[in-house]
């Protein structure tokens, strides 16, 4: 029995020293990525367990690093087998980059979790879906903003690092760069729209011409802003259409923004009346429509005669609302109670035409042009001549 075992033994042993030497280096990494493996899963779970019910934040913060740490922990047991491995020295060069290129992008990627998550804490005390946002809109615009602003120049240089640990690409860089001629030109164009979103980024968030939620008129459509990224802005239509605008344009172009300041905002009713419509009391009436209607804020109201046209009188009728969502359901509210109002009470003072005809020969019970006698009957009228004057 003792025999047998030693005979195996020998024969493993054989068959192993057939084995090249670095397949059994690169099967050591193996097994040690796949350790740090299940070990990172194991320990992560427990600790999600534990932490959920009492700390749920604590719990969170850790589902959201989870993928970071888990790679630094599988390329940490990589470098810590690797002096063990019995590589030569070709398979050991090329362990050594690809481990060199895997912390580059580890030490990008802590930068862009840290960023993420720094953006985080700092929003968590503002409330957007609150109707006094304005604070909150701010602080979200700038943070958003300047983390996407931080994201772009972190993968960039990243990236830049990351091709710089071959030699071929390292050498066509510093060849790129020392040709300052056509090629730097056409860097420099290329680069020219990513700069210019990056700028307008940075811009938008310090000055902040629109936040997150603002209401705005842009290219003729009203809508809120929905999100804004580093390359573009994403307008929510009234009509839940989405239009899609260059970050720059808010830097080049005019438009309009209804919450610059605040939520609140004054709208417009226009009604065309007769001359003969009693003024003070359509404007009684408003004020009495507005005081009983639940979205109006308490702040503006008020009827004047805005115009005067030939054959009617322009009517402005101006209230106020809490944010401009609420403040065209009272325009339309109060739009469809004067009317009402008019039509019921009124009927005389909207919109007529009037006409002045004079009639030349006509008298009751002549002749028609067929030779019947019609009584009433009018033929067709003529206009009075013009007078030729004194």
């Amino acid at each position: 029995m003792l025999d047998a075992f030693n005979r195996a033994r020998d024969l493993g042993a054989q068959g192993l020293t057939r084995i090249p030497a670095n397949a059994i280096g690169f099967a050591l990494i193996a097994v040690a990525i796949l350790i740090a493996f299940t070990l990172h899963n194991t320990v992560v779970r427990f600790l999600r367990r534990r932490l959920g019910a009492r700390f749920p934040y604590a719990a969170s913060l850790l589902g959201t690093a989870r993928r970071v740490t888990r790679f630094a922990l599988m390329l940490f047991a990589a470098s810590a087998v690797l002096p063990f491995a019995p590589l030569d020295q070709d398979a050991t060069a090329i362990v050594g980059k690809s481990l060199l290129l895997g912390t580059t992008v580890l030490i990008g990627w802590v930068a862009l979790v840290a960023a993420d998550l720094a953006a985080d804490l700092y929003l968590l005390r503002f409330r957007v879906d609150t109707e006094d946002n304005l604070l909150a809109r701010k602080h979200v615009t700038q943070v958003r903003i300047l983390k996407r602003a931080v994201e772009t120049l972190v993968i960039v240089i990243a990236t830049g690092f990351a091709l710089m640990t071959f030699d071929s690409v390292r050498q066509y860089g510093v060849s790129l760069f020392a040709s300052a001629g056509v090629a730097g030109l056409v860097a420099g164009l290329a680069a020219r729209p990513l700069l210019s979103s990056l700028i307008a980024g940075v811009q938008i968030a310090m000055t902040q011409p629109i936040r997150i939620d603002d209401a705005v008129v842009v290219e003729g459509e009203w809508g809120w802003v929905e999100e804004i990224t580093s390359t573009y802005v994403v307008i929510k239509l009234w009509d839940w259409r989405r239009l899609i605008v260059p970050l720059s344009y808010f830097i080049e172009k005019p438009f309009q923004n209804w919450t610059r300041e605040g939520a609140a905002i004054i709208g417009s009713v226009l009604l065309y009346v007769d001359y003969s419509v009693p003024v003070e009391r359509v404007r009684e009436k408003l004020t009495e429509i507005v005081k009983a209607s639940k979205l109006w804020d308490g702040r503006v109201v008020n009827l004047q005669v805005s115009d005067a046209k030939d054959h009617v009188i322009e009517l402005r009728a101006l209230v106020s609302a809490r944010t401009s969502p609420i403040v065209w359901d009272l325009r339309c509210e109060v739009r469809e109670k004067l009317i009402a109002f008019l039509r019921e009470n009124y009927p005389h003072a909207l919109p007529r035409q009037r006409a002045d005809i004079a009639l030349h020969g006509f008298e009751p019970g002549m002749q028609t042009a067929r030779g019947s006698q019609t009584a009433g009957s009018i033929r067709s009228p003529q206009l009075a001549p013009a007078e030729s004057g004194p």
